[in-house]
């Protein structure tokens, strides 16, 4: 399941890497959706069924145990709607998982990382057993940039994660454990009352 559908990217490649499997994304635009079906059409075989909808509205109408992953990537404009940032919405999305089954967020965010050690901190709450990969300049605080925050009920293979993101042309640097309870120590975690939309990257970001 993608919260998030934009230009279906994501699903393009599991659809490529791993054949046969069965996805379906929520888009909140019904602009972006239909642009998307006439000028990147997804390849001959491939359906992905996208639902307009909030994102959020939509993860309270489906039915508990029902996705083996969740991917939530949502932001209007560069910034994620504050009521997809709260740990009401993430015990929402693990009553989806069936057991066993994966969270994944995009996290963007700028030093110090108080929205990012926020999130994290929402959920290690709902999940058990939570990891976090990011380039490590983002990490160190030097600049903004996104961190993916995976989260799930049964250990992760934190160990594989770690060499495959090690080894990317890009690297990034993959925390857990005892590691990352030091990194969101003392961080508040994020409720429907007190949300707010994530942090705005700084102007010059996109003008590089």
């Amino acid at each position: 399941m993608h919260l998030g559908a934009g230009g279906l990217t994501l699903a393009r490649y599991v659809a490529a890497t791993r054949p046969g499997s069965r996805q379906r994304a929520v888009e909140v635009s019904a602009e972006v959706a239909q642009l998307v079906r006439q000028e990147l059409p997804l390849p001959r075989g491939t359906t992905v069924p996208v639902q307009v909808a909030d994102a959020r509205e939509a993860v309270g109408r489906m039915r508990a145990d029902s996705a083996d992953v969740v991917v939530l990537d949502v932001f209007a404009g560069a910034r994620t709607p504050a009521h997809l940032t709260s740990t009401e919405l993430l015990y929402d999305v693990a009553r989806l998982l069936v057991a066993g089954g994966v969270f994944a967020a995009n996290v963007a965010d700028g030093p110090p990382l108080r929205y990012a050690r926020s999130q994290v901190a929402g959920a290690t709450e709902v999940f058990p057993h939570v990891a976090v990969a990011a380039d490590p300049g983002v990490w160190r605080g030097r600049r903004f940039g996104n961190l993916v925050l995976v989260g799930s009920d049964q250990p992760l293979p934190v160990a594989a994660l770690a060499r495959r993101c090690a080894g990317d042309p890009l690297p990034a640097r993959v925390t857990a454990g005892a590691d990352l309870h030091r990194f969101v120590a003392g961080a508040p975690t994020i409720t429907d009352a007190t949300a707010q939309d994530s942090p705005a990257p700084p102007p010059e970001l996109f003008r590089r």
